[in-house]
């Protein structure tokens, strides 16, 4: 309990704009020096990323913690899709257990692959790839008969030659208060993503420029046995809802604007709760969003409801997107 609570009071703190940790910014300083220091000796080649044998689209943030990345990443796969491209997937598998063999997802075991993995595999029936070593989870997709690779995060991961960037981030709390870690939430400097190749703000009214989406609910999905209801059927209803992701607030909202009485469980990212001390302290429905619900298997789960989201945008920033993305592969051809 004293663990989350001092998450959320860190995140508090580096979410809110005049939030920074004063004297901690010598040591964010510090952790500016050394991540510009590594990038820049990818750049001039004192480092060397080996070359790979296909286009690699690196899907990720600036930020500590969850921006709507994976919905992202499964839009972009199913874009591919539709274009005739073959795409592959791969990720450190956060959550996991770590390993530097890179290994395929072959079931729905999130505590083997990770949370993200698992459901990217899922929804996507592309070829998921985990590695802590990213270079080497592409060289093992490949291996599946894929045409292009995404890479779920790995920004950071410059020893992984990339063809085209995208940096996501999460419209309601932006890059917060701008500094970078300990003093605040980023990794990299607010200029880092805008040196990407496209900017995906995730979610409506936000002041930053970009390509801008939206995750839509869809129906509940009972894990017990598939059956689905509209959201609406919860209104009026008091219902847990968990959310292990790293905006737990945008979930609680969304299900509180269909209606629901939401009494909150908010997860630090990847985390897990007991479902039956939920049940056990008030008896009435589970929502939680899909990351988390890959994490849940029983057959005590009668009440206990998934909620898919999909990333939407307009046809006329899809179309933008994928405009640049095809001029990066035809660059990278050329």
């Amino acid at each position: 309990m004293m663990k989350a609570s001092l998450r959320r009071f860190i995140e508090a703190r580096w979410y809110d704009k005049k939030g920074a940790f004063l004297p901690l910014l010598p040591l964010s300083w510090l952790f500016a020096a050394a991540s510009g220091l590594r990038r820049g000796l990818y750049r001039i080649g004192w480092f060397r990323a080996p070359e790979l044998p296909l286009p690699v689209i690196v899907v990720g943030n600036i930020n500590v913690g969850g921006t709507g990345k994976t919905p992202i990443v499964a839009w972009l796969a199913q874009q591919l899709i539709a274009r005739g491209h073959k795409p592959g997937i791969v990720s450190r598998g956060y959550g996991g257990k770590a390993s530097k063999k890179p290994r395929l997802v072959e079931s729905n075991d999130a505590r083997k692959y990770g949370d993200e993995p698992v459901l990217l595999s899922a929804v996507t029936s592309c070829p998921v790839c985990v590695c802590v070593d990213r270079v080497a989870a592409v060289r093992r997709v490949v291996q599946e008969g894929v045409s292009i690779i995404i890479s779920d995060d790995g920004l950071q991961h410059y020893r992984m030659c990339r063809t085209m960037e995208i940096v996501v981030v999460d419209a309601e709390r932006g890059f917060g208060n701008g500094h970078l870690l300990p003093a605040g939430p980023l990794r990299e400097p607010v200029s880092r993503a805008y040196t990407a190749d496209a900017l995906i703000i995730n979610g409506p009214d936000s002041p930053l420029s970009g390509f801008h989406f939206q995750l839509v609910q869809q129906d509940a999905v009972c894990l017990a046995n598939a059956a689905t209801q509209p959201l609406s059927a919860f209104a009026g209803q008091h219902v847990w809802a968990v959310a292990g992701i790293g905006n737990p607030q945008r979930f609680f909202r969304q299900l509180a604007a269909a209606g629901a009485l939401v009494d909150e469980v908010p997860l630090a990212d990847h985390a897990t709760v007991s479902i039956n001390k939920l049940i056990g302290q008030k008896d009435q429905p589970v929502l939680m969003t899909e990351k988390d619900a890959v994490k849940y298997t029983g057959n005590n789960l009668q009440n206990v409801w998934r909620v898919p989201v999909v990333a939407s945008c307009s046809s006329e920033d899809a179309q933008k997107l994928m405009g640049v993305l095809q001029n990066r592969l035809d660059a990278a051809e050329s």
